[in-house]
């Protein structure tokens, strides 16, 4: 559960309780206490602040897991936007996309260089995959004025899908080129003036690390480091090294610097925060760590945070769950059902499990939600 930093523990379960009692009191006034609003109500209780650190995660992923209904039409369950993808890297662009659609969005893109496009298309002919981005390799006989001009004319071609999107996720097999990593921060300056939740994986930290401002003060990013991707955040932001006795701590303080991004930080046990609580997901996952599995994460919570927005616009009208910061609640989700779908694949393939053995999997650990 939720812990405020420095709060007292026992002054925290009473207030949640008194909290939880008068939101249950509202759902019977309402409209009656179905099977929903309790799984809805489970999931408020293990966001409100009790004494325990580990999320109720089952609660979480049920609560904002919408319905599947006959009525709803192509694009309602999420459009989620990979940017990444070069000539090195063409795995994991398609691993944050295709998990996307794998735990329920409905249409999933890819934002790549024209090297790698082909490469992606040919994993699936699910994705939409967009040969828009360029490197500087394919551009350097052309001088300032002209690198301008591409430039204008990939943020021109990506604005054109933008208000399509409920979430990008930034970074998978995006590389370190300097050109490329221009014209993405120019996308996600835009996205942030769209109100775009912007998910930042890979080479897309390498780039946030060193310009911080990009997502400074966004609450609707999240940034899903790796021991050493968090190493050199800490670093930059904090000045100093990781300290291991004060993670929590530490954890509060690197996401309140940069004004209260939300940041996953993936480990033994996930930990989350968005400068205001801290929390933990340690549901046991796979002792197998082949590469690829954080790409899987960032196109999962990309779908969650979606999903958790849309749950909060109807809490607003119908007061069923607490206006919980949908960032959060989109971490807790994703990173729970990556851990089940990873302990599954290595049921079944022990140690020659790979991503795309847990990519199936998700469907499988899923289908009790649907």
């Amino acid at each position: 559960m939720f812990v405020k930093h420095g709060m007292n523990s026992g002054f925290s379960s009473l207030a949640s309780s008194a909290v939880l009692r008068r939101q249950q009191f509202l759902i019977r006034s309402l409209k009656g206490y179905s099977v929903s609003d309790k799984i809805r109500m489970e999931a408020v209780k293990c966001l409100s602040g009790g004494a325990s650190l580990e999320a109720n995660a089952e609660s979480v992923l049920r609560a904002i897991t919408p319905s599947l209904d006959p009525t709803r039409h192509k694009g309602q369950a999420g459009k989620i936007a990979v940017i990444g993808g070069c000539r090195e890297y063409t795995g994991a662009p398609y691993f944050a996309a295709i998990s996307a659609l794998k735990i329920g969005a409905d249409l999933s893109h890819v934002f790549c260089t024209e090297g790698a496009a082909t490469v992606i298309k040919s994993y699936s002919p699910e994705l939409i995959v967009h040969p828009i981005l360029e490197e500087s390799y394919n551009i350097s006989g052309v001088n300032d004025e002209g690198k301008r001009d591409i430039s204008k004319k990939i943020l021109s071609e990506f604005d054109k899908w933008m208000e399509r999107f409920d979430c990008l996720v930034v970074g998978p097999g995006l590389g370190r080129d300097p050109f490329l990593l221009e014209c993405v921060s120019k996308i996600m300056t835009h996205a942030r003036q769209s109100n775009v939740p912007i998910v930042v994986d890979g080479d897309g930290l390498f780039l946030v690390t060193n310009s911080i401002e990009l997502v400074s003060g966004y609450r609707l990013a999240v940034l899903t480091p790796n021991v050493n991707e968090y190493k050199r955040l800490v670093q930059k932001v904090l000045g100093c090294d990781v300290n291991d006795q004060n993670t929590h701590g530490e954890l509060l303080s690197l996401s309140k610097q940069i004004g209260n991004v939300t940041i996953l930080r993936k480990g033994k046990s996930d930990l989350i925060s968005d400068g205001e609580k801290v929390q933990s997901v340690s549901i046991y996952g796979s002792p197998r760590r082949c590469g690829g599995q954080g790409d899987i994460l960032s196109g999962s919570v990309a779908v969650f945070l979606s999903w958790a927005r849309q749950c909060n616009s109807a809490a607003e009208r119908e007061s069923t769950i607490s206006r919980t910061n949908p960032t959060v609640l989109g971490c807790i989700a994703g990173s729970a059902l990556l851990r089940k779908a990873a302990a599954l694949a290595f049921e079944h393939k022990k140690r020659s499990t790979l991503t795309t053995d847990i990519i199936e999997h998700l469907g499988q650990r899923y289908t009790h939600l649907s």
